[in-house]
């Protein structure tokens, strides 16, 4: 994720590191803070790979600040994270997030698609926090107000976000269908 965020944000823009990890901990939340420590290793990794360029330019006060630029194998190895996005990074919701946040750097509406129908088949699936027998529980089972007040979140979250997913989906959808005459549509039109 760390190398998504860090060539997603240089796709919007060109950015100084510490403008990179302020917008990093805005996305990724401050329970999960990226360090120094394993920020300026990832941009010098970046950088080495030929996916990241820094620029030295004066700074406001004495030092100078380096500025990251994203060059064209960033891009497109951003593009490859984001086509490649499964496992944790759609089923995790923060790490989805995360590929939401660039998902339209994306140019092809199918892959974008592919990525979004792989979280809604995730959700879609039968899953519980807490399970008995083997099978998963649901909040009716349940009698601590805490685990029912997680499951009852959960629910209502994972609703909305499908609710949000078939509706891009289907948007796609109906562009596509508007857009294709077919063969009906073809010959009314002769």
């Amino acid at each position: 994720m760390l190398d998504l965020m860090i060539l997603g944000f240089l796709a919007d823009s060109p950015l100084h590191g510490y403008e990179l990890r302020q917008k990093m901990a805005q996305l990724n939340g401050h329970a999960r803070t990226v360090s120094d420590g394993a920020l300026y290793p990832a941009i010098r990794r970046l950088r080495e790979a030929g996916h990241v360029t820094s620029t030295e330019e004066k700074g406001r006060a004495a030092a100078a600040r380096r500025t990251l630029r994203l060059t064209d194998g960033g891009r497109a190895r951003l593009l490859e994270l984001l086509r490649g996005a499964d496992g944790a990074d759609v089923t995790d919701q923060s790490r989805f997030f995360v590929v939401l946040a660039f998902l339209s750097h994306l140019p092809e509406a199918d892959a974008r698609d592919a990525v979004l129908r792989r979280r809604l088949r995730f959700l879609e699936g039968a899953r519980s926090f807490f399970t008995a027998d083997g099978e998963p529980l649901r909040a009716a089972r349940l009698t601590d107000p805490y685990r029912v007040g997680m499951m009852t979140i959960a629910h209502a979250t994972s609703r909305a976000e499908m609710a949000w997913l078939r509706e891009q989906l289907g948007k796609r959808r109906d562009e596509e269908q508007s857009q294709d005459p077919g063969p009906a549509r073809e010959s009314e039109s002769r």
